[in-house]
């Protein structure tokens, strides 16, 4: 019933890549297209709820549906990834893959005078601009340059410090006021910054955090009202992301997945609409659940959902939000799981745009007990474990600058490449990867991607565009999430074919 400490690892084997046919993921990717004007399309402004959904500024329904990326929370201090590349070209690269939000763990420690992050690699030009910055004001690049890309930005209060997670908001080193303090800091820093949307207030409670059961010291419930409260009285925009517990009256689940208790003691915060509830739900690759075991499974599984938490939404009381799902995929077990889960969110003719909220875990490839949707480069996108989430992808909102890699000049040269790389071969099949960069000097707003293969190939399936095949020559377009590429960005699509054995072709772009 537990759900123990997430691993994190400097390097993890790397996931064995499989075909896709049976996934359910064959075309593009993104469940609705973005608006065609940037100011019509949906997230502008700061966020409210409405029943179980969420709404923008405008009123607009919007969808999260996003990637965490941890660090701030452990001993570097900063989000992981930075020894190895830029963080701009980290998050265009969450953008082009059609994430939309970026959930950022923290601990308190960052709060501490004299917390500087380390290992990042400053050499070639990267990171430009972080050099000489504590922890704070690297979290305010990230944000701002997200912002920029279109994505929004939610805070997580992961740990107390960073030597690991905690059972209840507070320890004997990190009391609740402390807690409260650093979250209203938090709070004022981003006042006014619309990228940040919410701040999920503290993660995964667990025995013996309680829901409803009226002990200040331990009833998470009663907890998050007083932080709520507090993050709201100095920024009432704000969303307030409440977790649940591990237990509610003797039924136990995933920490902080178990939102049983909602129903009769709901969170009633000082300012109206602000409240998202949140679960996290795994698969076997972090621990065994019963259900897993359930002869009916993986059908039992909507079920355990609708019990633990999917009735909040289905019964219209506030939107739910996964904020954390993932798995290696390792097993069939897992890859069952995930299809059913990916089910369970994906928007369908009764909820239509306000459908579950979701953010996946993770972006980093050194979860030791998930992996991640980058592998263990930190560049090569793990095509199959993304192509999963294409189907429940939203759109982009609209961004607060240029961002996009840094390009963009006084010309209007559209103008894009291709580069085709095959990720696997085992003979009677393989998996191709096309990285599209745009080399001109102006957004591309769609592009086609064109190649001939020197064999029998065909394609089977492709994630993150669509495609035709005439004989051998092979056009892929962009999907609706994707399109869209800023100058000196890109964007990458995948798909597996038969027979394996052939060489790489040349591929032509052509830019819109």
């Amino acid at each position: 019933m537990f759900r123990s400490l997430r691993r994190v690892l400097c390097a993890v084997a790397v996931a064995l890549v499989l075909p896709l046919a049976g996934a359910g993921v064959t075309t593009a990717g993104a469940a609705e297209a973005p608006a065609a004007r940037a100011a019509d399309a949906p997230g502008a402004g700061y966020w409210h709820t409405s029943g179980r959904q969420i709404l923008d500024a405008a009123g607009q329904p919007v969808r999260i549906a996003g990637i965490n990326w941890f660090g701030f929370e452990t001993g570097n201090h900063v989000v992981h990834g930075l020894w190895s590349r830029d963080y701009k070209s980290m998050i265009d690269q969450m953008r082009s893959l059609g994430y939309n939000t970026i959930r950022l763990p923290y601990s308190d420690d960052i709060f501490k005078s004299g917390t500087v992050p380390n290992t990042i690699d400053f050499s070639s030009g990267k990171n430009a601009g972080l050099q000489g910055l504590d922890s704070l004001q690297v979290m305010d690049k990230i944000v701002a340059y997200a912002g920029q890309d279109g994505l929004k930005v939610i805070l997580d209060r992961h740990r107390p410090d960073s030597g690991g997670q905690s059972a209840l908001w507070y320890t004997s080193a990190v009391p609740e006021s402390t807690w409260i303090a650093d979250l209203k800091a938090l709070a004022a820093r981003y006042r006014g910054q619309d990228t940040v949307i919410g701040i999920d207030l503290h993660n995964e409670p667990h025995d013996p955090a309680c829901w409803g059961c009226g002990d200040a010291a331990t009833d998470w419930r009663l907890a998050a009202r007083r932080a709520g409260d507090a993050v709201l009285s100095v920024n009432s925009d704000l969303l307030i992301f409440v977790e649940g517990v591990q237990t509610y009256n003797g039924v136990s689940g995933w920490w902080g997945g178990n939102l049983m208790g909602v129903g009769q003691y709901p969170v009633q915060l000082a300012v109206a609409n602000r409240v998202v509830y949140s679960a996290h739900d795994y698969a076997t690759s972090v621990a065994q659940q019963p259900w897993f075991g359930d002869p009916s499974f993986p059908g039992n599984m909507p079920d355990v959902w609708d019990k633990y938490w999917g009735y909040i939404f289905k019964q219209d009381i506030a939107p739910v939000w996964v904020g954390e799902f993932g798995t290696t995929l390792a097993s069939a077990t897992d890859q069952k799981w995930l299809s059913a889960l990916v089910s369970y969110l994906r928007p369908t003719s009764t909820y239509g745009a306000d459908s579950f909220q979701w953010t996946f875990w993770s972006w980093n490839p050194n979860s030791g007990d998930t992996g991640g949707i980058l592998k263990d480069d930190w560049q090569t996108v793990d095509t199959v474990k993304d192509g999963y989430l294409a189907s429940v992808k939203a759109p982009l909102f609209p961004g607060t600058g240029t961002g996009g890699g840094g390009g963009g000049g006084g010309g209007s040269t559209a103008a894009c490449s291709a580069a085709y790389t095959v990720s696997s071969d085992w003979g009677s099949g393989f998996n191709a990867d096309v990285k599209v960069t745009n080399t001109g000097t102006t957004p591309l707003t769609s592009w086609k991607v064109t190649w001939t293969f020197d064999g029998s190939q065909q394609v089977g399936s492709m994630w993150n565009a669509s495609y035709t095949q005439s004989g051998p020559t092979v056009t892929a377009t962009n999907a609706a999430h994707n399109g869209g590429v800023a100058a000196g960005g890109s964007t990458s699509f995948g798909f597996g074919g038969a027979p394996g054995g052939g060489a790489a072709p040349g591929v032509s772009c052509t830019a819109g």
